[in-house]
């Protein structure tokens, strides 16, 4: 799939965007891993320092899509690992955004996958399984929902309720 860049995005869709049917996350996500540029369809998963069902999630076939995760923005661990990176890469997912931290960021960033994250903290997080998948989460600023589109790139994260094209 060719990347859209965002910024063009936003400059042909000022219809979409004035809707609400296209919205741009606000501009708090550090970049991790090779993927500069990477979009798909949303799943969603609202947990907090609990990275059960984020693995659960992932040991399943991505398809190209782009995993949401609503860590509450805590700080105070991480929920994706490289281990959790590469199985994202191996399993076909397109990308990890998450609303929290991740750790390992030398081995995540050789993974061939796009990740945003809050930031980067050493410890690891809980594992009570505890959390929502498929939810409606708001992050950012942004309400998304599972089965809308992402498109990421150096300039931002947009979040579609349809796909775009080119």
């Amino acid at each position: 799939m060719a990347a859209l860049a965002t910024a063009e995005v936003c400059d042909s869709n000022a219809a979409h965007l004035t809707s609400g049917d296209l919205r741009v996350l606000q501009p708090i996500f550090q970049r991790y891993g090779q993927c500069r540029a990477f979009s798909g369809p949303i799943v969603t998963l609202k947990v907090f320092e609990d990275n059960v069902l984020v693995r659960a999630l992932l040991e399943t076939r991505g398809e190209g899509r782009v995993l949401v995760i609503d860590g509450g923005g805590s700080m105070r661990c991480a929920l994706v690992g490289g281990n959790i990176g590469q199985l994202a890469q191996n399993m076909g997912w397109a990308g990890i955004v998450v609303n929290g931290c991740i750790r390992d960021v030398d081995e995540i960033k050789d993974c061939d996958i796009g990740v945003r994250a809050l930031g980067a903290h050493p410890m690891k997080s809980n594992k009570k399984g505890i959390g929502e998948k498929h939810v409606p989460v708001y992050i950012a600023g942004t309400l998304i929902r599972d089965g809308e589109w992402l498109y990421a790139d150096s300039d931002g994260i947009l979040v579609s309720k349809f796909e775009l094209s080119l």
